[in-house]
């Protein structure tokens, strides 16, 4: 009966011990767990408040007077048509002051956003170019010249738009200084989304103006 008891203890503290070291041993890889899960969560909060922060600064282009938001392009649009002379990237002498009035109103708005100051900005300037266009007997438009070609002189026009408005803001010290912003002039030739069609096919020889925060700074 000694004997017996004498070998019951010894076992019973070896598992007892094993137990506890078991429990010690998921206890730490669930606190490890625990705190990765936790870092995860307090970045993804982080990263939502610098979004809610974006979409915040980028709501006060909202002026009616100069931008207007397009639901179905997800974009900021100009609230009034700004044409270019046919096959030229000069614009119009009369539109020249409003577009100086659009440069120095998304300047003011963007240097006033309340977004953090480590968040950049990709600002395009996006020129674009129209198509040549026929109106057959029923009333549609056929778009069968081949002179819709887009080609690297489509693309050389557009680009010269864009340019254009950019060197015009230039000229009126309306900057938008690095490394905070990245002005950049495009050129979409015949292409981009949310062009006009048909009878309002001229208006496309136009700039659009697209705003949009680098991805790779939001998580920094």
């Amino acid at each position: 009966m000694k004997q017996s008891k004498d070998f019951f203890w010894p076992s019973y503290v070896d598992l007892m011990t094993a137990l506890f070291l078991t429990m010690l041993v998921l206890f730490v890889v669930s606190y490890q767990q625990f705190q990765k899960k936790n870092e995860e969560l307090r970045v993804q909060l982080e990263d939502k408040k610098k979004l809610d922060e974006i979409k915040a600064a980028l709501k006060k282009l909202e002026d009616p007077k100069y931008f207007v938001y397009s639901q179905k392009y997800k974009r900021y649009e100009l609230a009034f048509n700004i044409s270019f002379k046919e096959n030229s990237s000069e614009l119009y002498e009369a539109d020249k002051p409003r577009v100086l009035e659009v440069g120095r109103f998304l300047q003011k708005q963007l240097n006033e956003a309340n977004a953090p100051n480590d968040i950049q900005y990709l600002v395009v300037v996006e020129g674009r170019t129209a198509r040549f266009t026929s109106r057959r007997h029923d009333g549609t438009y056929s778009y069968d010249s081949p002179k819709n070609f887009d080609g690297i002189i489509t693309r050389q026009l557009s680009y010269a738009r864009a340019l254009a408005v950019t060197n015009l803001w230039r000229g009126a010290g309306i900057n938008f200084p690095a490394p905070r912003y990245e002005l950049v002039s495009a050129g979409s030739g015949f292409g981009g989304v949310g062009r006009y069609m048909g009878k309002d096919e001229e208006l496309n020889r136009r700039f659009i103006i697209q705003i949009q925060p680098k991805i790779g700074s939001i998580g920094q």
